[in-house]
């Protein structure tokens, strides 16, 4: 798959458009994480700090993301990428300098409606982003650009949920909103500043609902016609089918765990799951080159990500289970890196919206479902908090074993027929 290449050092002083990119994405990225543990935290106060109103927040944000996704990815493929993120970060601005104007976030509908709002400008971007690094990255280039950016994004979660729950801890939750705002401008301000990129049509492109229905169904067809990309497609659905949920089961062990008040206490997780799942592709860049290791990888990291879940649930709620949480989403980001650049990899320049748009729907879809599940079990005391957590490392156990058994074989065989 000819993965390995360009170290992450010698990318940035090289490529100066994914530089600028890069650098965009860490500003917005950091803001989010204030808005997030905002929203956790505005839920909890308009609902007596009900679990299940709790895990609404992400719940409405992946069920309004996922049916976006066929959407924004067609439209990655039809629409030059760059100013689809430009679009994407000035619908989010101009969203949150509403709500805050209008003041109005005392109630848990309007909580739900800012998420849900906020969550289709990053719709409109991140499968325009995803298809554009391609486009300003070589093949050589692409898995450290990946890795990269994983590794930023995480950076980011870990210093905007931390920074994030001090700032609403000291100054208040309004305070950190108005912050996430204005990195929405610094965003815009760079991403402006980069090239074309992509995609390239010729001729008129027609704006008839039903044509771009037709766009989208080819998509599906495409991928489907694909084994190589058809189970890749999957990979990142497959950690979600717990990770949903222990996203936010994260939100109550900051809750009960004592690292501060609660605010503080969800931006420590928060910052030990971002880091992690940023340090794992970074470190693990050699393995993910590796041809003999790829096939059995992304099987492996599910495992990983399972194991260290249970391993929270099993002990005392001490710092150790910052460093459980950190591991865990370390083996996650390597799933999410390898798949992406497989992805990237395997699909032609002309699909790969609608490729990623398929691909952030079953992520999204099935995150939503997790964490809907997890809500309810919680609600209704079917399980305890962590019976729950062991339940959703299980699942991820699974789903790994799963993978090595159905995936693994085909990828071997991918691997060797290249070779030949």
């Amino acid at each position: 798959m000819a993965m390995a290449g360009v170290s992450y050092i010698g990318l940035l002083r090289s490529n100066a458009p994914y530089r600028r990119l890069f650098t965009a994405n860490e500003i917005s990225y950091i803001g989010d994480w204030f808005s997030m543990i905002a929203l956790f935290l505005l839920a909890g106060e308009a609902s007596n700090n009900s679990p299940l109103a709790i895990a609404g927040v992400l719940a409405t944000r992946s069920f309004t993301f996922a049916p976006l996704e066929p959407l924004t990815g067609m439209l990655a493929d039809r629409y030059p990428r760059k100013w689809l993120m430009v679009l994407g970060n000035i619908w989010s601005f101009t969203i949150l300098v509403i709500a805050l104007s209008l003041g109005k976030l005392d109630s848990l509908t309007s909580v739900y409606l800012l998420g849900m709002a906020m969550v289709v400008g990053r719709a409109i971007s991140s499968n325009a982003e995803s298809a554009y690094v391609p486009n300003i990255c070589t093949k050589e280039e692409l898995l450290s650009a990946n890795a990269l950016s994983s590794g930023g994004w995480s950076a980011a979660m870990g210093i905007g949920a931390g920074i994030g729950g001090l700032t609403i801890s000291q100054y208040g939750i309004e305070t950190a909103l108005w912050i996430d705002s204005v990195t929405f401008l610094f965003a815009i301000a760079l991403i402006m500043t980069l090239p074309h990129g992509g995609p390239e049509k010729s001729g008129s492109l027609s704006s008839n609902p039903r044509a771009m229905l037709d766009e989208i169904l080819s998509g599906w067809k495409y991928i489907l016609s694909k084994p190589s990309i058809r189970r890749v497609v999957l990979a990142k659905a497959m950690w979600a089918s717990g990770g949903g949920a222990q996203v936010f089961l994260l939100i109550l062990i900051g809750r009960e765990a004592g690292f501060g008040d609660v605010a503080a206490g969800i931006g420590i997780l928060y910052m030990a799951r971002g880091f992690g799942s940023g340090f794992g592709p970074i470190v693990s860049r050699r393995l993910m080159s590796n041809d003999r290791l790829v096939p059995y990888l992304l099987g492996g990291v599910l495992l990983i990500s399972g194991a260290f879940y249970i391993a929270v649930a099993a002990s005392d709620w001490t710092m150790i289970i910052l460093v459980y949480v950190f591991i865990s989403h370390a083996a996650s980001g390597v799933n999410w890196v390898l798949s992406t650049t497989m992805l990237q990899q395997r699909s032609e320049d002309e699909w790969l919206g609608r490729v990623f748009g398929t691909d952030s729907l079953g992520i999204t879809l099935t995150m939503g479902l997790s964490t809907v599940a997890a809500g309810m079990i919680l609600e209704n005391d079917i399980l305890s908090l962590r019976e729950t957590i062991m339940a959703t490392g299980t699942i991820q156990i699974l789903a790994g074993i799963l993978w090595l058994i159905l995936a693994s074989p085909n990828e071997i065989k991918l691997i060797s027929e290249t070779d030949s």
